[in-house]
């Protein structure tokens, strides 16, 4: 049986920006995270990223520049001996009513049916409440990290009466994971 791991990218694999990562000139990777991929692919892990890219629907950046940061994610990865099988992204906008953009779970679902899996038991780590939400809506097990959005987010998770995702496992980051 595949293990299998889903990670948002921006914030969890790379440095975040809320100008939003618009060239591979601007796409750096955390410290350690490209290591952390490349140790859980050697423990048996295949790795699938699951991420909103609004930029494109924002007109910040064609799809062949998402295609050249992807890429260079990929070969800095390669180089660390780490792989990454997939990448799933939503191209759509805020406003756009898809189900593909979290905290929607479309692109997970959409991952569960290209490899026919259930993703009960699958971790999905992301840094904001959306992947949470989104994780959580598809039957994946949410884990959040510090980096990123994360410190934000967990100040929201524990200002929230509700206390909706107060269970949720925290960690510094994609490496203390």
């Amino acid at each position: 049986m595949d293990k299998w791991l889903i990670l948002d990218r921006d914030g969890v694999i790379n440095f975040d920006s809320d100008e939003f990562i618009k060239s591979p000139e601007e796409w750096m990777p955390l410290p350690g995270s490209l290591a952390a991929i490349a140790k859980l692919n050697q423990a048996g892990y295949r790795i699938v990223v699951i991420s909103n890219q609004s930029g494109l629907a924002r007109g910040l950046f064609p799809a062949e520049t998402l295609t050249a940061i992807h890429q260079k994610m990929i070969d800095l990865l390669s180089a660390q001996e780490g792989a990454i099988e997939k990448i799933y992204f939503c191209p759509h906008g805020p406003k756009n009513d898809c189900d593909c953009r979290k905290p929607k779970s479309g692109l997970f679902e959409r991952f569960a049916l290209d490899y026919n899996i259930a993703l009960t038991g699958v971790f999905a780590v992301g840094d904001s409440v959306r992947d949470l939400q989104a994780a959580r809506a598809a039957g994946a097990l949410p884990i959040l990290v510090k980096t990123g959005k994360g410190l934000r987010s967990l100040a929201a998770i524990e200002a929230d009466p509700s206390k909706a995702y107060a269970d949720v496992p925290v960690y510094a980051d994609l490496a203390h994971f």
